[in-house]
Parts: C-alpha cells; structure tokens; sequence
C-alpha cells in the first residue's frame, strides 16, 4: 500500500511512540521519512506494527538513516544479509544479555540507532524495555550535573561479555581477539546529543566500568548510583511483541532491556545497527 499521513501515538509523556498508516516493504518518500525520523528524534524509541518486510528491505530503511554499521563480533549474521544480526534463543540454549545497555559503548564511535524486526516470539514473556537517558538527567539535582560535568568513564568489551565467551570452547581466544579489536575506549559521562543538542546520562551496567578521576571505590559507588537512577521505571517504556513488529531506537540517547522471562521458549529478531559518531560534551 502506499503510505498515508502518518499517525504517531505516544506511549508515555517520557518516551516511546507508535507510528501507523506506514508500510515499510515499500519505498518511503522523503516527506514520510522527514516524519519517521522526526518521531524518533522526539520519542526515543519508536514501534511500527505488522512490518511484513525482507532482510533486504530492513536494510534498505535503515540505510535511509545512515551507514551501517560493522558485524557484531558476538552475535550471528543473516545467512544471506550479512549485515542482519541474529539476536536469537533457542530453548534450553538459554537466554543472555538481561542487563540494561546502550549498544556497544566499547566502540569509539557507538552506533546512532538499532532496528529490531520481530521474527519468532515465545507463547508468554519476551518483552523489551527502553528508558530516556534525556529524562535520566533531567531528573539529577543542579549539584549531581554540576559535579559530572566534564567527567569521562572508560568503557570496555570484556566487561560485559567475558564471562559469556569463556564459557564457550576457544572462548578465551576469541576473547583476546576482540579485546584487541576493540581497546577500552573513553567516554563522556555527561552527553550531548548531536542532533537535538540536549544534554543525557552516558554511562550503563553492561559496559561502563569507571569513572576517571576517582578512586575505585567511589567510581562503583557512583556507577552504581547512575545505573540505579537510569533504570528508574518513571524513564521507562515496555513493548510487548508480536510478529512482524519492528522497533527502532536512538541509541545515542537511551538504554533498553530484553526480558529472559521466556525459559525454554524461542525468541528470533533480526537486528540492523546503525553507524554513530564519537560521543562529545558540549559544556
């Protein structure tokens, strides 16, 4: 069908949008796009129902965002769309990464965003969350923004998903490989977001593993005082899945969560990511 005026429904007054009346197996006029990326920019996150599309058409509207982004060294990719991540669990080969993350902060340069198509989903649970780290720093008393202005963290690959590698044969291996790959890079802990130039918090439990400047003490103190207030459900919004659903986050201004409450069930999404810029702070 070709795509009508665009209906978008806010899913909280913090963040998440439902966008209707688009068909994304077809090709979008600049118009329409102006209006997708628009909602983005003011939602965070944003869900299209029913998507009946191909890898290669997700590609396609992700490429209308920028270039994509490079292979993630832990994830599989599409047999025929290499530039597909499989993000998949198949029963008793368990569930991972149920912790609150931006994609890869241990990159130089992070991706922009990351769009989820929803392929298989278990009978109950599986859902997603994603919260603001915009209202994340809203919400800091003038003394915590005035403290954190100018601080960077240290960001790391291993820090999250060693313990997930060395459980695998020639884990250790493939560890080192990556670790070379990607060094732990340096971040600001206060962001300034590119395009709408609003100040967020840039820090998460997957991958920020210290402050600079401070002991080590008071950096897991702090860390675990910023990771406790981003993951505040007042920031929140949490979509149930069905098939054919596809979200799309900027991931350069929030964090998400997929829920492993869904044991020996299978859950498939394809996954394309987006290629970002190198964080900065405008002060």
């Amino acid at each position: 069908m070709r795509n009508a005026k665009i209906e978008v429904e806010p899913l909280t007054p913090t963040i998440g949008a439902i966008l209707r009346n688009v068909d994304l197996a077809q090709p979008l006029e600049d118009a329409t796009f102006a209006e997708i990326k628009a909602a983005l920019l003011a939602h965070h996150v944003i869900f299209f129902p029913d998507q009946r599309i191909t890898p290669k058409q997700q590609l396609s509207f992700a490429e209308r965002f920028g270039e994509i982004d490079e292979p993630h060294p832990v994830f599989e990719a599409h047999p025929q769309e290499p530039r597909v991540m499989l993000i998949e669990q198949k029963g008793r080969q368990g569930v991972y990464n149920d912790m609150w993350h931006t994609d890869v902060t241990y990159q130089q340069a992070p991706p922009m965003g990351s769009i989820l198509h929803a392929q298989i989903l278990p009978p109950q649970g599986g859902d997603t969350l994603w919260a603001s780290m915009y209202a994340a720093y809203d919400a800091l008393s003038d003394r915590m923004k005035t403290f954190l202005d100018g601080m960077t963290a240290l960001h790391d690959f291993g820090y999250s998903y060693s313990g997930y590698l060395l459980d695998k044969p020639e884990g250790r291996k493939r560890l080192r490989e990556i670790e070379d790959q990607y060094p732990t890079v340096e971040h600001p802990v206060i962001r300034t977001h590119p395009e709408t130039k609003r100040k967020l918090l840039f820090v998460n439990r997957s991958f920020t593993m210290r402050i600079n400047g401070l002991s080590q003490g008071e950096s897991d103190g702090l860390l675990r005082l910023l990771c406790d207030h981003c993951e505040q459900p007042a920031f929140q919004v949490r979509h149930q899945w069905r098939v054919g659903d596809l979200a799309m986050w900027d991931n350069r201004c929030t964090q998400h969560l997929a829920v492993s409450d869904y044991y020996p069930h299978h859950r498939k999404m394809h996954r394309v990511t987006i290629r970002g810029e190198r964080p900065f702070h405008a002060a």
